[in-house]
């Protein structure tokens, strides 16, 4: 258990900097050592609507928010009426008396009113610097670093001018020292660790694993929650040598991603659901001409335009169909924001061996969120395996067929224009040399051998794939079974229930297509009671693994609010299954956004 573990929240409107105050915070935390994991929480709005950023801060790597909120920082009186009563007993809220009449009601947490025009010398009217004023006082509470938050609001806004950082230095004193001199500071604080930590948001790791992977083309159309990765590739490109291009839709997203890959580099975009939809054709495309590509897919709240600004996990069955009719393809879902990073690398080593498409199953909860990391631990240069990959003269012992018939599969890949390698490529089905099998008549026996050839890929997929994990005592009580980013949330409950009695281990899945079946009935046979836990209504995952391995989990835990699981959801509903026998539990969402 983790000697410290406090969590602060900042609720207000979009606008008033609350972003700038989760941000610094972690920069802090990171120079602190500490790790921190950040979700935010908010509306499909520019102006108007509620944000409520939420910090966890730990001694201990953490993989989600976490159950409780210790302090907030309320922006406005809505933050107040909304939030009041999420504030653990022995907390603090921290708010702008010049805006509320009259004191909250809450005897058992601490109550740090401010005069922000006091404290600004009334001279910032519109409240610009409110966040980090308030972020003083909250710095001060919890022990941390003021030369620290001085730094990185030199960093921050420093190409505003030295005016902008003084006014904003001064406001972040003045918040600091009030505190001081009023509230009482928490008894935990905090304690600087070795060694200093950077810190990341989860489209980033996945676009910095794309530049290590050694992609060289990166194709988006703007659409939330992926929007992140394009924009670290659209900054960092011209040092990487990566040629970046905003699209105007997605059906042009997929096809340049395609054709740049045709040409011999790696390539990758991403996209939400609404996006991958407009997708699916040409996946199937790369998938006839075995073209090897990498589409991440940050899944939100659907159908249709559904819940920009929310997660869920319930595009797993639009993946697995993904186009139309049979071809090799692999489904990936990172289980933790660095995790994210690893599986790029890994995901383009495979999809390049076996020439098809790749696909990366994130949500808002990973993509969107923060956490802290250790560099020196980090693989910045994976190894790269292009698999059967011509991109330069060879001799030839006959004939080159694109498309030659191999017991794995897997035909060598000329990059066109290669001498001795003219070759066609089209999405209509071919024989070897890549003819077009309709051109003469659609041959029956030419189409069965190039099917097969193709769908043997997936048996040399199935046998690299690594079965899911499995984290506990064999002979526990409870299974709790999850997938993609569920990972670190199911880890704390399996916990929280270990330490209250109940013996609790947990399997959990990443590569999720294909499966070998053998291998994971091998490690599901190791659980008692079952529990799948999954962010979608009809449990997705649950029927998918029924009907690759004939397992029947005993029950469910499903969550489709739009809002990510906290532990005490998985914890309390594993123990109300445990209690009344029934086969499904829908947790309560306590914090409303």
């Amino acid at each position: 258990m983790a000697k410290y573990d406090f969590v602060i929240a900042v609720g207000g409107a979009p606008g008033q900097g609350i972003d700038t105050v989760g941000k610094s915070m972690s920069q802090i935390c990171a120079r602190h050592g500490l790790h921190v994991y950040t979700y935010s929480a908010y509306q499909s709005l520019i102006r108007g609507g509620h944000t409520f950023l939420t910090v966890r801060i730990s001694s201990e790597p953490v993989a989600n928010h976490g159950d409780k909120i210790d302090m907030i920082i309320a922006m406005d009186r809505n933050s107040i009426e909304t939030h009041l009563q999420n504030v653990a007993p022995g907390g603090a809220l921290i708010y702008n008396s010049d805006d509320v009449k009259a004191a909250p009601e809450r005897d058992d947490i601490q109550l740090c009113p401010i005069s922000y025009k006091e404290l600004s010398n009334n001279t910032d009217r519109l409240k610009r610097m409110l966040n980090i004023c308030m972020f003083g006082v909250a710095l001060k509470m919890v022990g941390g670093d003021l030369q620290v938050l001085e730094d990185i609001i030199s960093l921050t806004f420093g190409r505003k001018g030295q005016e902008v950082v003084d006014a904003n230095v001064g406001v972040a004193r003045a918040g600091y020292n009030h505190a001081a001199e009023h509230f009482t500071p928490f008894e935990m604080q905090f304690e600087k660790q070795e060694p200093k930590l950077a810190f990341v948001e989860g489209n980033a790791a996945m676009a910095m694993g794309g530049a290590a992977a050694g992609v060289k083309f990166y194709a988006a159309y703007p659409m939330s929650p992926s929007t992140g990765v394009l924009h670290w590739m659209a900054p960092n490109a011209r040092d990487l040598g990566i040629i970046v291009r905003q699209c105007e839709d997605e059906i042009s997203v997929i096809n340049m991603v395609i054709g740049a890959a045709h040409a011999g580099c790696r390539a990758m975009c991403a996209t939400s659901g609404g996006g991958f939809a407009l997708m699916s054709e040409a996946i199937g495309s790369a998938g006839m001409m075995e073209i090897p590509i990498v589409v991440i897919n940050v899944q939100r709240g659907g159908p249709s335009t559904g819940l920009p600004t929310k997660t869920e996990q319930g595009d797993l069955w639009q993946l697995l169909g993904a186009s139309q009719g049979d071809f090799p393809k692999i489904i990936v879902s990172p289980t933790s924001i660095m995790d994210g990073f690893d599986t790029i690398p890994e995901l383009f080593n495979l999809v390049d061996k076996f020439q098809c498409p790749g696909m990366v199953l994130s949500d808002l909860t990973l993509s969107m969120g923060f956490t802290t990391f250790d560099p020196d631990t980090i693989n910045w240069q994976p190894e790269i395996d292009r698999g059967e990959f011509i991109s330069g003269p060879v001799e030839l012992d006959g004939e080159y067929l694109r498309y030659a018939i191999t017991d794995s599969g897997i035909s060598p890949r000329a990059i066109p224009g290669t001498p001795g390698h003219m070759h066609v490529v089209a999405t209509d089905d071919h024989d070897e040399d890549g003819g077009l099998i309709s051109d003469e008549f659609t041959n029956p026996h030419k189409r069965r051998d190039i099917m097969e050839k193709r769908q043997r890929k997936m048996e040399g997929i199935a046998e690299l794939l690594p079965p899911p994990t499995f984290e506990g005592p064999e002979d526990a009580e409870v299974t709790l079974i999850g997938w993609g980013s569920t990972h670190g949330v199911i880890s704390e409950a399996a916990q929280q229930l270990t330490e209250a009695g109940i013996s609790t281990n947990h399997i959990h899945f990443k590569w999720l297509y294909p499966m070998d079946e053998d291998a994971i009935n091998e490690v599901l046979a190791k659980s008692a009671y079952s529990i799948i836990v999954e962010c979608n209504y009809t449990g997705q995952f649950a029927r998918f693994l029924r009907s690759e391995t004939g397992f029947k989990a005993d029950s469910h835990i499903r969550k489709y609010d739009g809002e990510p699981f906290m532990p005490h959801h998985v914890a309390d509903g594993a123990r109300e299954l445990l209690k009344s026998k029934t086969d499904l539990y829908v947790p309560y969402q306590e914090i409303v956004v």
